[in-house]
């Protein structure tokens, strides 16, 4: 393909970018109009009682929702929760159109494998850790439960932390920059495999639980020593 030719077709793909983003833009009023609209309004300014204003939310809070199922609730007063998308893809892709169109911040970008992994576990534990435990298993917190992060994907994990979604704080580019949030990426998606270097993990659920079982397994082994010891003596 000649110079000519190829300086054409990047013409191209530029005059129709535009046009296919407003297209985008379209389908997504369309299917917000239909999907959303009873509970955040016509105009997307939010109902009192019912669910917050998008404007101004960004491309990123609303691929987050959308893409881990969070929204649309069942129920305006439930707690949202992931679970299966409501959309497809091109839906999603349509809905994060029309909301980023609105203003806001677009889906953040991010690179895993830029990261470092120590920085990321310091970083982690520091911020997340009290919720979400040191090796992202989730817990409970008052008022809501810290879900598991082993099936974030690592958009979803940057995007989680700029919007802070439910009772979660958001962590703006002043408090993790773009290098810290792949480090913290990049270990949050290693936790999914963690090394179990003291022998029995129990599913990683934290020090809590494990200290219940150590004490479990510690009193049933010395009540039995007990039992062997008193049937020797009598």
């Amino acid at each position: 393909m000649t110079a000519r030719a190829l300086l054409a077709v990047a013409i191209a793909l530029l005059l129709a970018a535009p046009a296919r983003a407003q297209d985008d833009v379209a389908k997504g009023r369309a299917l917000y109009l239909e999907g959303c609209a009873t509970c955040h309004g016509d105009d997307a300014r939010g109902l009192p009682g019912q669910a917050p204003s998008l404007r101004g939310a960004g491309g990123q809070a609303a691929d987050f929702y959308l893409s881990t199922g969070r929204m649309p609730l069942p129920d305006p007063e439930a707690e949202p929760l992931r679970t299966h998308p409501a959309y497809t893809a091109a839906e999603r892709r349509a809905l994060v159109a029309y909301v980023g169109s609105l203003g806001g911040p677009p889906p953040p970008q991010v690179t895993p494998e830029r990261g470092s992994l120590s920085e990321g576990q310091e970083l982690f534990t520091s911020h997340c850790a009290g919720c979400h435990q040191v090796v992202a298993q989730g817990g409970v917190v008052p008022g809501a439960v810290a879900p598991p992060l082993r099936d974030a994907t690592a958009q979803q994990i940057a995007e989680a932390v700029r919007v802070g979604p439910y009772v979660m704080p958001a962590f703006p580019q002043a408090q993790i920059d773009r290098g810290q949030l792949d480090s913290i990426t990049r270990y949050v998606l290693a936790m999914r495999d963690p090394p179990d270097a003291g022998g029995w993990g129990i599913g990683n659920l934290g020090p809590v639980p494990e200290g219940m079982v150590a004490w479990l397994l510690a009193g049933a082994a010395l009540l039995l020593i007990v039992r062997l010891l008193g049937k020797r003596v009598s």
